[in-house]
């Protein structure tokens, strides 16, 4: 089922007198149980679509569709609203707060949510155990290596259970082994039935995803499945 439908959004910053275009007319959709990289260069545009689809900001124009809802004119509340229940966010820098426990870190979306069928501490440990961070869960998120501090930034967008959790560049500031170890744990959530939007630079991530969608000056150029695609030595997608 189609989880996200965006039509013709364009995205315009103005400052002033100046105004400038980001996004020239993008159409997608994303269904449940994607994993879906979006891929492009510094300016393409993939930042803004991640924060226009995230509800952390509003296209110029356009239509979107979360779960058949039109969000396109709702208010910024509304959208508030969606996102803290809807959504989770895994960031490149962590956005952790420093001298607070692991499990404290992912108890936070917990106490803006109206969804208390479960017990809260129940979630947060299963949230944990889902990144292998049971042993750490006491620990003071400074205390922990880059690797684990993303894990706690991925429990944390686990724990309220959302439709849907954006990552974005979640291996930028990672090792080559703390970052695989990243893209392995996306990839079993996903495995597990959740929703997974990736934002990144590198063909290297984006490969660990199901599919890839390439920007280009505010406009996809490409959009197909991992396994069909054929990548080129230079580094570039090719249909």
């Amino acid at each position: 089922m189609s989880l996200i439908d965006i039509r013709d959004i364009k995205k315009t910053y103005v400052t002033g007198d100046v105004a400038t275009p980001i996004l020239h007319g993008i159409s997608l959709s994303i269904n449940e149980g994607e994993f879906v990289a979006i891929m492009g260069p510094s300016g393409s545009g993939k930042s803004t679509l991640m924060h226009i689809l995230s509800f952390l900001d509003s296209a110029s124009s356009g239509t979107y569709l979360f779960n058949k809802e039109n969000v396109s004119q709702k208010s910024d509340d509304d959208l508030a609203h969606i996102r803290n229940h809807s959504v989770g966010f895994v960031f490149q820098s962590f956005n952790l707060l420093p001298r607070t426990s692991v499990k404290d870190n992912v108890r936070l979306p917990l106490l803006y949510s109206e969804n208390q069928k479960d017990n809260p501490e129940v979630l947060v440990e299963k949230a944990i155990a889902a990144v292998g961070l049971t042993h750490r869960r006491d620990h003071l998120s400074n205390q922990l290596s880059g690797g684990e501090k993303q894990r706690v930034a991925i429990a944390r967008a686990l724990v309220n259970n959302p439709s849907v959790i954006f990552a974005d560049e979640p291996t930028g500031n990672l090792d080559s082994k703390s970052g695989n170890q990243i893209l392995e744990i996306l990839q079993q959530l996903n495995a597990d039935g959740h929703t997974i939007i990736m934002v990144t630079h590198e063909l290297d991530t984006a490969k660990h995803a199901k599919r890839i969608v390439q920007l280009k000056d505010g406009h996809i150029i490409n959009d197909a499945p991992v396994k069909d695609r054929r990548f080129a030595k230079e580094g570039e997608l090719q249909k």
